[in-house]
This record gives structure tokens, sequence and C-alpha cells, in this order.
């Protein structure tokens, strides 16, 4: 595909992707392994189900305390670094006999490390790619990252069976290590910003940008709410798998379903040129949330599966997006602007996927995945009712009222 080509054709791009895929399937696997190692150790699948929180819970903290490293120092330094410090913490899981709270606990550490490693790489994509490509170099990332969920979470268990948790573990070590070796060996040098004495200060003011910018504001929540209402699928995948009669088994179609869409929206629409990206905005996000609203009738699974998948390809609104908020946002808050837009977006995705469990349990499946497609709708809606009206009053004709 000529855009991505593009992007990968410039000096040192093609090692920042390729050390994301790398990272990104260990990282994965390792989650794998590190459920069925603790569960192998406790027998309890409320421990086991924690790794999966401590996955998500953690970027809050770093986004919100840490997130002006990434605008503190250059950039491909605090990558390096943050590889390392993960290659670490995955290593030190590997001795013999740790307790369980150790193991979540360094598994904490890791997810408080990452919103970091993430807001500095798109803040070097910000500074080594023209604008026009911008959008396209984080598609990309988000298109590597779905094949690599695909992946890991296919392959993980059955490589765990082959080779045993422990050796899962030790092959992440290792990816964040050949990643901190792409990065560190083989991208250009992007300058640090301007910083004061304390980085929780730096991380405030950051937030303070984001949140009192009256036109980043609407699109960081856009960019938030979205795929939180698009996520509750995956919450409720096992029990709408068993509300059809289908086998627990047939939720990996639902998950398969909503990421293979992704990457697909992903790499059709970085085809588009930007103006066709920037009017599809509103219909992409109308793909992303009317689909759900579908399991009223309660489809089989795999069009359930289809649905997600048209959900899933919705997302690439993200591709119009990215370009205004870069726009908006000042130069040197962009670290911590990207460091806060990943944290934010994992956190309300976890905080969903609770929720949706939660009302999944007094409210039929199918009937909550359906008030989440309506709910989806109206506030995303709503929001990007604010978010877009500045720039495109002239083509939607939406006037601008109120606030966000």
């Amino acid at each position: 595909m000529r855009s991505y080509r593009t992007v990968l054709s410039l000096p040192g791009l093609r090692n920042v992707f390729v050390a994301h895929a790398i990272s990104m399937l260990g990282t994965i696997a390792a989650q794998v392994a590190l459920s069925i190692l603790i569960f192998e150790r406790t027998g309890s699948p409320l421990l086991s189900a924690l790794v999966l929180a401590c996955s998500f819970l953690p970027y809050a903290i770093g986004g919100i305390l840490l997130s002006s490293i990434a605008d503190r120092f250059p950039a491909r330094r605090v990558l390096v670094v943050c590889d390392v410090l993960s290659a670490l913490c995955i290593a030190l899981m590997l001795i013999p006999g740790l307790p369980v709270g150790s193991l979540l606990g360094l598994l904490l550490a890791t997810g408080v490390i990452a919103p970091i490693f993430a807001g500095a790489r798109s803040a070097s994509l910000a500074y080594l790619l023209p604008v026009d490509l911008f959008p396209i170099g984080r598609s990309l990332l988000r298109a590597i990252s779905q094949v690599a969920v695909l992946t890991g979470f296919a392959l993980g268990a059955a490589a765990v069976a082959a080779v045993g948790a422990p050796w899962m573990l030790a092959v992440d070590v290792v990816t964040f290590l050949v990643s901190a070796l792409l990065i560190g060996l083989g991208t250009p040098y992007s300058p640090a910003g301007e910083r004061s004495r304390s980085t929780v200060r730096d991380s405030w003011s950051g937030l303070r940008h984001v949140f009192a910018h009256p036109r980043l504001r609407p699109l960081i929540l856009l960019t938030w709410v979205a795929p939180a209402f698009s996520a509750v699928p995956d919450g409720l995948a096992v029990a709408y798998s068993a509300q059809t009669g289908a086998a627990p088994a047939a939720a990996g179609a639902l998950f398969t379903g909503y990421a293979a869409g992704t990457v697909l929206g992903e790499l059709v629409v970085a085809r588009f040129t930007p103006s066709l990206r920037r009017r599809l905005v509103v219909p992409l996000l109308l793909a992303s949330q009317l689909p759900a609203i579908a399991f009223l009738a309660k489809p089989s699974v795999p069009v359930a599966a289809v649905l997600l998948a048209v959900a899933g390809a919705g997302y690439a609104f993200n591709q119009a997006v990215d370009p205004m908020i870069l726009e908006a946002a000042d130069p040197a808050y962009r670290g911590r602007l990207f460091t806060v837009q990943t944290s934010g977006l994992m956190a309300i995705q976890g905080v969903s996927i609770a929720l949706a469990g939660v009302v999944g349990s007094f409210v039929a499946p199918n009937l909550t995945i359906a008030a989440a497609g309506v709910c989806g709708t109206v506030v995303t809606l709503m929001i990007a009712r604010r978010a877009l009206a500045a720039q495109y009053q002239r083509w939607y004709a939406l006037p601008l009222r109120g606030r966000v």
C-alpha cells in the first residue's frame, strides 16, 4: 500500500514499526503466559483475571503523574529506557517462587511505563513525519497492534502449552530488548522540550493544556468515548455466545471480528485523500456504534462477528481526528498530550468492559450491547458536533452550540 510504504521508506521509521510489532507480540503472549502461570499456582480464576485488570489500570497513573517524561527528554532515549525497564520487570517475574502479589506488582509497573512509551513514540512520529503522513503513521501503529492482538491471543495459549509459561515470559524479555536496540541504534534523534524541575508539575500542566483547550478537549473525548462504547461487546462476548446457545469458545469469533475489522478499516481509509477522510469522520463514527443496536435481534455468532467487524472498521475515524489534534496542540505538549490520550483510552475501555460485565449480570447480554450502541451513537454525535463544527460547519451544517 502506497501510503504505508511511504511512511516506512523514511529514514529510521521502519525500525520504529518493527520494534512496535515485536514488543506488542511479546507483551500479549506474556499476558497469556502470566494468566496461565498464576492460575496454575493458585487455581483462582479471579487472580488470573487480574492480569488483564493490571494491564489496563496503571495507564491512568502513568498518564496523570508521569506524562511529562515524554516531553522532558529526547524521545529516543525515553523509548529505549522504557523498553529496558519493561524487560527488567518481566525478567524479575522469572525468579522461582515469586509470590503472586509480586508478579502482579511487576505487571502494574510495566503498565505504568506503557503510556509513557506510547506518548513518546507518537510525539517522535509527529517530529519525524510530515504533517500529511502523521495520521498514516498512527494508523499503521493501530493496525500493527490489532494484528498483534489477533496473533498473540490466538497463538499465546498454544505456545505456553508447548514450551511453558516461564519460557514465554523469557521471550517477552527478549522482545523488549530487541525493540530497545532497534530504536536506539536505528531511529533518528528528536529533541527534548522545555521542562521545569518537577515531573509531576509538568504532567499536571499537560492535563490542563488538554482539558482547558476548547478545541483539544472535545477531540480527545471523541477518541475516548467512541471506543469505550464499542468495547462493550468484548466484555460480554462469552456471555453473548452462551445466550445464543453457542459454545463459550465461539466468543473468539467476536474478538476476532472486531480486531479484523479494525485492521481492514485502517488499511482502506489510509488509501483515501485527507479531505475524504475528514468528510468521513461522522459516517465512520456511526459505523463504530450502530452495528451494536442490531444485537436487539440476537443475531447468530457469525452474523454478530460481521457486525463487530463493521464496528471495528469505524475506528478508522481517528485518521481524520489525529491531524486535527496535532494542529490544535502546542508542539511543546505533544508528548504529554499523546500520553494522556493513550492512558485515558486504555482506562476508559477497562472501565467500560467492567461496567458491561456488571450490567450484563442483570440484563440480557444482547440488550446490554444494544443499549450501549444507542447510548454510544447519541453521545459520540453530541461530542462530534462540538469537536467538528468549527472546522466543518459548511459540510455538515452543524451549528456551534453548547459546550462539552
